[in-house]
């Protein structure tokens, strides 16, 4: 399936507002992907589809992943939101008919980064926070001049705003695989 008939998918099952979105990562991952040298089309693609399992209800989230065996930690049960992005990665290999482990891994880590990321998989992350058609952020200028100066000081830009944010208004909502990624990256 190529990206057109991706999008065309993506559309009719997205919001509005979430399929801009998707199409500001697709953009940004390229572009991104250009300053560091990783390959265009990988990272047009992980940015297009990495929200491709975000139109489920919660309840649909944790049902989805139960039923095909992808783990829902406690966190996540609370929270299912957070199961869009593994989730993602499952409908981007069984529905888009992706194959790259780098592309499913860059998906199912978007939103809570990983230890030791590779270069796309930094690339999502990052496109996905800094993406033109997101609200404004705390700091979001700076974090969008870092992206494309020094990748692994925006990753830890990111993921320190986001803790500091999940810290004040969300304690059951931290991710442990946000954290371990923080401290691997201010290592």
């Amino acid at each position: 399936m190529d990206r057109v008939e991706m999008r065309e998918r993506l559309e009719k099952k997205l919001t509005k507002k979430r399929y801009e979105h998707s199409l500001g990562v697709e953009y940004t991952a390229g572009c991104l992907a250009m300053v560091y040298g990783e390959d265009v089309e990988k990272a047009l693609t992980a940015g297009l589809l990495h929200d491709c399992a975000k139109w489920l209800s919660g309840d649909d989230k944790i049902e989805k992943c139960e039923k095909h065996g992808l783990s829902v930690s406690d966190v996540e049960r609370k929270n299912p939101e957070l199961l869009h992005a593994k989730l993602g990665a499952y409908y981007a290999r069984t529905k888009y008919g992706i194959e790259d482990e780098d592309i499913l891994s860059s998906i199912e880590f978007h939103t809570t980064g990983r230890p030791a990321m590779s270069m796309l998989e930094k690339i999502i992350f990052v496109a996905d926070y800094i993406e033109p058609n997101r609200r404004p952020l705390d700091e979001i200028e700076e974090i969008r001049r870092e992206a494309f100066t020094d990748l692994d000081k925006c990753v830890v830009h990111i993921i320190k705003n986001t803790l500091s944010y999940l810290g004040t208004s969300k304690s059951d909502a931290t991710d442990q695989m946000t954290i371990d990624t923080y401290n691997y990256y201010i290592k």
